[in-house]
């Protein structure tokens, strides 16, 4: 048992940390609702999960091998967030439906966490610690929990989008909360760089 919930404290603390994902499924929630954004938390995790299933079956032998292949992950994901936080700046805040903006996809979440440093670092983290004799069942379990908690981190992100859709019905608010959005995406790129 002991191992288990060590287990469920990392993938909780590892999920509903900040991070690019979270903060797409905060702005999805906030633009779309909580039903629609879950087509992003749904992609996002299932992204998630079989980068996980990956790591536990060999991937991360790879990326010992050649290391350069996680330094290229990294710039592709700090690209990919400098890129998130150019579209966020460049919205004037104007709800317009479901015709302007990207609605949240099952695509778009899984690309996100491939492209996310911190999905890798969490992945590679988790089955260095949980599962490194390679065991098949142990892989399994370790990604069924991981799963449920990261599904359940991320919905709470959209959830929390969706309260705060009341208060961004001013153009101007919504533009504020973008930039805010932009500034955090920032922040994490940066970090990544430096890190």
């Amino acid at each position: 048992m002991t191992v288990f919930l060590s287990m469920f404290v990392f993938a909780l603390v590892s999920s509903i940390t900040p991070g690019p994902v979270n903060l797409v499924a905060l702005n999805a929630g906030a633009h779309y609702g909580f039903a629609a954004s879950l087509r992003h938390v749904t992609g996002a995790t299932v992204g998630f999960a079989i980068l996980l299933v990956l790591a536990g079956l060999g991937l991360q032998q790879l990326v010992e091998r050649w290391p350069v292949l996680i330094r290229l992950i990294q710039w592709g994901g700090v690209a990919f967030l400098f890129f998130m936080s150019c579209q966020l700046l460049r919205d004037d805040g104007q709800f317009r439906g479901d015709t302007a903006r990207r609605k949240p996809s099952l695509w778009y979440g899984a690309m996100l966490q491939w492209l996310n440093p911190k999905a890798w670092l969490a992945s590679l983290a988790g089955m260095s610690a949980y599962a490194a004799d390679g065991s098949g069942m142990q892989i399994g379990r370790f990604a069924v929990l991981y799963f449920l908690v990261c599904y359940g981190s991320i919905a709470c992100w959209a959830y929390a989008g969706t309260f705060l859709r009341q208060y961004l019905q001013d153009a101007a608010r919504v533009r504020f909360g973008n930039r805010v959005m932009a500034a955090l995406l920032t922040a994490s790129a940066v970090y990544l760089l430096w890190h």
